[in-house]
């Protein structure tokens, strides 16, 4: 596993999911992290006190990722504590699944706040510092979902969503190569989280595995070493890609 000894990592929805893994895996790759939320206080302070239990940093960030006027002073409070900002990933999000012409305009609204407006914010303020450095890493988190559709599976919006994230990863990869600043995205599919448990039937389940060449799902596990494979130092030339940790259900 590359070392992360000395960096500064900011998770933005931590306290579960594939952010609390990322946030771990940082940690245990030694880079002091500090731990976002909107919601799950109580997962983030746990989070936080498992990096600390490693003998790393850790401080807990409460910030909308959608509302400028939180993710600023999220952003330079990391900076005001410990004076840099070497890695961010851009994990928050939130799912609207239903058929498209049934979804609610408001809540696919509020999925493209969280999942597009919130990473592009993220991003805009913490790319001065990492400018400034000559250094840094911001990792983004999209779906399989962006690239392959799943029949009668109601993803459509959040798809959307996710496709727009890839999009913003290989534009901005362009425009901060120069100053030694990476963009990369990841890209899970196949992975058992809250989040997928909580919209998977039986049915769906069975044939999602059926599609998959490995026939297993994934870990968050599995995610959370794409993104400290993508912050450390030796992933210098990697920028403007997608990983897919997916079971070989998106392949090239």
């Amino acid at each position: 596993m590359p070392r992360l000894d000395g960096r500064v990592a900011l998770v933005t929805g931590a306290g579960r999911g594939f952010g609390r893994a990322i946030a771990l895996a940082l940690a245990r790759a030694g880079a002091d992290v500090a731990v976002n939320y909107r919601a799950s206080a109580a997962g983030a302070a746990e989070v936080a006190r498992e990096i600390e239990k490693d003998g790393r940093r850790a401080l807990t960030v409460r910030a909308d990722v959608s509302r400028e006027d939180e993710v600023r002073p999220m952003i330079d409070g990391v900076l005001r504590t410990w004076g840099r900002l070497d890695v961010l990933v851009n994990n928050a999000g939130v799912m609207a699944r239903g058929p498209f012409l049934e979804t609610p305009v408001a809540a696919y609204a509020d999925m493209l706040a969280i999942n597009v407006t919130g990473t592009m914010l993220c991003s805009r303020h913490a790319l001065p510092a990492m400018v400034e450095r000559g250094h840094g890493r911001i990792i983004n988190l999209s779906s399989q979902l962006a690239q392959r559709g799943v029949g009668g599976g109601g993803f459509t919006a959040y798809a959307t969503s996710k496709g727009a994230i890839e999009a913003f990863t290989r534009a901005l990869a362009g425009e901060v190569g120069p100053h030694g600043v990476t963009v990369n995205a990841i890209a899970p599919g196949g992975i058992e989280t809250d989040m997928s448990r909580g919209v998977m039937t039986e049915e769906y389940r069975a044939r999602r595995l059926a599609e998959l060449p490995l026939r297993r799902f994934g870990g968050v596990e599995d995610v959370a070493y794409c993104a400290v494979a993508l912050a450390a130092d030796e992933a210098g030339y990697l920028t403007g890609q997608i990983l897919h940790p997916s079971g070989g259900w998106v392949m090239g």
